[in-house]
């Protein structure tokens, strides 16, 4: 297995060496700087290709091995094989990676937001501050603030009273806090920052979207990268709904188990491929972990790997530290190193510790939510721990 790194790149605030000194290899990152839609050319992806691999004398060598990601626009999400030029864009971008040798592309299909949080400095118990999805707030954000259109229907009476008593107790400061997290698009995000407008104008781009027809959209798009994918030996990794389940309204379909083997029964190519996030599974308390990933081993190319604790019913929850939470982590390693070993070295399952706690001089300084260094690394090292201890030798170093 090798070992990963997120890096938003040079303006990014992390340094190579920080990843080297935390013991990962490859790196994953992104053209983050070009707009949602546009191609990216092989001049681009070599300058930042080579930025990263072109290796100081005397230090440990990183790869880049991972895409994460080239954003899906939001006309093929709703248009499917019609948004014919914004897929060309996108296979144009594909051939860019291929040409520069970095074959795994990660990538999602949620509609309007990706990722969603309601707090991005929640106090755990060690006094360290993790990322937090709290129902009520977010119920309040969805009836109060942005005032969705029919969102009550989606709400039972005391999830409503809830989130008015919530509103009600916000300050200004709070609010703006609130839209800033959820409307202002988090790091690494592939959709771009709303304001409360432009948030409901583009719900209602979706309102004759059902699960149905998302589901088919996406299929009818990796019938036309697919094949492409296959002659070029690219794997594509689908990045699972976070939270697995529908947020203002919208349809979600990578959120568990049987949306997963849908469109692998649609499109079997093996090209098409998953990027497992334990984080995101492991929010759903009917998501068997170790048994999806048995499941799909083989369509595991690229993993992220953290858990998180629910809360009250289970749609609130925070993340927790790696090994900590409601994820069953060495079960789940378990079975991906087992995969692994199948493998040729060329193939191995690239995985990276996903977000971590802000923690020590990371609570001082400036720092990405999500992708402190510090609680990152903490990560890396408990699942290199398990690692090592499942097979000593199922870690990959760069050559």
């Amino acid at each position: 297995m090798r070992q990963g790194w997120r890096w938003f790149g040079p303006n990014g605030g992390i340094p190579l060496d920080a990843v080297r000194q935390a013991g990962a290899t490859d790196i994953v990152s992104a053209l983050h700087e070009v707009p949602i839609g546009q191609a990216w050319t092989s001049d681009q992806v070599r300058t930042r290709k080579n930025l990263i691999e072109n290796t100081p004398s005397g230090r440990t060598p990183l790869i880049w091995s991972v895409v994460e990601s080239i954003p899906i626009s939001d006309k093929i999400k709703r248009e499917g094989r019609a948004a014919s030029q914004d897929i060309a864009a996108w296979i144009a971008s594909m051939e860019a990676l291929a040409e520069n040798d970095i074959k795994v592309i990660c990538y999602n299909f949620m509609p309007v937001v990706d990722w969603c949080r309601t707090d991005l400095d929640y106090e755990v118990s060690t006094g360290a501050t993790a990322m937090y999805f709290d129902q009520d707030r977010f119920a309040a954000f969805d009836l109060h603030i942005l005032q969705r259109k029919g969102a009550e229907k989606d709400y039972s009476e005391a999830d409503r009273i809830a989130a008015r008593s919530t509103f009600e107790a916000m300050s200004d400061n709070d609010i703006n806090q609130l839209i800033a997290n959820i409307a202002s698009a988090l790091p690494g995000s592939t959709t771009e920052p709303l304001t409360i407008p432009a948030f409901r104008e583009k719900l209602e781009t979706y309102t004759h979207i059902d699960a149905d027809k998302l589901r088919q959209n996406l299929i009818e798009f990796l019938e036309e990268v697919t094949p492409i994918a296959e002659k070029l030996g690219v794997r594509l990794t689908l990045h699972p709904d976070d939270p697995p389940r529908s947020l203002f309204g919208l349809p979600r379909i990578a959120s568990n188990e049987t949306d997963y083997a849908a469109i692998f029964d649609a499109v079997p190519s093996q090209a098409n491929g998953m990027c497992f996030c334990s984080g995101s599974l492991g929010v759903n308390a009917d998501n068997d972990l170790p048994a999806m990933a048995k499941r799909f081993a083989s369509r595991i190319y690229f993993s992220h790997l953290r858990a998180t604790t629910r809360l009250g019913d289970g749609r609130s929850f925070y993340e927790a530290a790696h090994l900590e939470g409601d994820v069953d982590m060495v079960a789940l390693l378990r079975v991906l190193v087992e995969e692994d070993r199948k493998r040729d070295k060329g193939d191995k399952i690239i995985f990276r510790s996903d977000h971590g706690h802000r923690m020590l001089d990371d609570l001082d300084k400036k720092v990405t939510p999500g992708y402190p260094v510090i609680g990152r690394m903490r990560g890396l090292a408990e699942l290199r721990g398990i690692i090592t201890a499942l097979d000593p030798q199922a870690l990959c170093t760069v050559k």
